[in-house]
């Protein structure tokens, strides 16, 4: 698996360059074992910025975001969140996951998000981190 045929670049030659979050926690048994996952998917989609992000360790970065499935993961491109929810643990979901959000860019729709006003703004405040530290 990986980018489907033509989401390579979008408006012409600019690469679509997704930011990829798993939130999780050191304490959880799921994300120690979705970390291998995780590093297989990194490894899976370069050109890519994907981030591990323990919500405690680095609990000023996630800011107001309520996490409370894990995993849990967020996609946005350029600062715009495109998904921000729980994940199963398995590679070929979150493959899936990502191929569908680089298609809607590229056919010009987005799902929208069926998170409350207050965790939209929390996602976006760190997707737009992200976006700036290129991390």
């Amino acid at each position: 698996m990986g980018i489907p045929a033509g989401c390579e670049t979008m408006c012409g030659m600019n690469p679509v360059v997704l930011d990829i979050a798993c939130l999780c926690a050191a304490w959880c048994g799921t994300c120690t074992a979705y970390e291998t996952t995780f590093a297989e998917l990194t490894a899976a989609w370069p050109g890519h910025r994907l981030r591990w992000i323990d919500i405690e360790d680095e609990a000023e970065l996630v800011g107001d975001i309520d996490v409370e499935t894990f995993p849990t993961l967020l996609v946005a491109h350029a600062g715009q969140v495109l998904f921000a929810g729980p994940v199963l643990p398995r590679l070929g979901d979150a493959q899936r996951l990502l191929e569908a959000q680089l298609d809607g860019l590229a056919q010009g729709r987005l799902t929208p998000l069926t998170l409350s006003d207050e965790q939209q703004k929390a996602y976006a405040v760190l997707a737009q981190a992200l976006a700036v530290s290129g991390n």
